[in-house]
């Protein structure tokens, strides 16, 4: 594994996102919106959920951690991509790489048992709906972010450690816009294939295992929704249910594309394009399908079981 083009500790060199743009002001600006309008978003819906006593619900307590992740990915990346942009550098040290690299997969995991997580709550509260308030009790939420957490700090520290004992080559020339572990591996001066066939292995764990449990509990809700006698429940249910779906898409979708597909079934710009949309686009979405929901959820939650559990929890 040793070799004089080896560097052990020298920077990274970011191709970034505008080298292959014909307008590339045109699509930082692009890019600059779309990331403040998701900021923007997100921040608001965090407000609201802190501020409005109705909002405090374990749907919205969910939410609002989903709300935090949606936050916390377009700031790991884009500020960084910017900065190389204005600068007309696209350097990154080895620190910065691993940083990006841990705090890109802890979000990604947690958020992806969260949804999870988030699709048993919409069963309950539209299946079960009296036994809500004792299922989706403070502590049991509690112990779902916990849980989402985690499993992103244990994915994260084993990725990360693993993919920066490879030893890269000189000039370490990483054709993506940040540091994302498949890019690393293209310009690993080891054989990696190994690691890859694991990597695309835990992602069939980590990515179908809670898209199992998402489909199980949205089948369940379908055909809850289906014996309702009520249209407005019918309707309220639906759109409740519906919202979600959508956001577990968007997420989903990118995700089973860069760590289920083979690495050489896709070319660099598909990945920059792939990583560009769950790292800004879809956390820029999220918001206006949350907002969408209603005060209180659907199934039934009624008003005391609201203060009982608001006054059970920390927001």
């Amino acid at each position: 594994m040793g070799g004089g083009n080896q560097s052990v500790a020298s920077d990274f060199i970011l191709v970034g996102l505008f080298s292959r743009s014909g307008s590339p002001q045109l699509l930082f600006s692009l890019v600059a919106a779309v990331f403040i309008t998701g900021l923007l978003g997100n921040a608001v819906l965090l407000l609201l959920i802190r501020v409005d006593s109705r909002l405090h619900t374990p749907m919205y307590f969910l939410l609002g951690q989903l709300s935090l992740f949606d936050i916390g990915f377009p700031l790991v990346t884009i500020p960084k991509m910017a900065s190389d942009f204005l600068q007309g550098e696209g350097s990154i040290s080895f620190g910065g790489c691993a940083a990006q690299i841990f705090l890109l997969t802890l979000m990604g995991v947690a958020e992806g048992v969260l949804l999870a997580l988030m699709s048993y709550d919409r069963y309950v509260a539209v299946c079960h709906p009296l036994q809500y308030p004792v299922l989706m009790r403070a502590q049991v939420c509690r112990l779902m972010v916990g849980s989402s957490w985690l499993a992103g700090v244990l994915n994260a520290s084993i990725q990360t450690s693993v993919t920066l004992h490879f030893p890269y080559c000189a000039p370490r020339t990483v054709d993506h816009f940040f540091c994302e572990v498949p890019a690393l591996l293209k310009v690993a001066c080891a054989d990696s294939s190994a690691y890859e066939l694991a990597l695309s292995t835990s992602g069939v764990l980590i990515l179908l295992l809670p898209l199992c449990l998402v489909a199980t509990s949205y089948g369940r809700v379908l055909g809850a929704v289906l014996r309702m006698r009520s249209e407005a429940d019918r309707h309220k249910a639906f759109a409740t249910c519906c919202s979600h779906v959508a956001v577990v898409g968007l997420f989903y979708g990118p995700a089973v594309f860069m760590y289920m597909v083979p690495g050489a079934s896709h070319s660099p710009h598909q990945d920059n394009v792939v990583s560009l949309f769950y790292s800004l686009v879809t956390p820029s979405l999220n918001p206006p399908h949350l907002q969408s929901e209603e005060p209180g959820g659907a199934g039934g939650f009624d008003q005391s079981a609201q203060q009982g559990w608001a006054q059970g929890q920390v927001m």
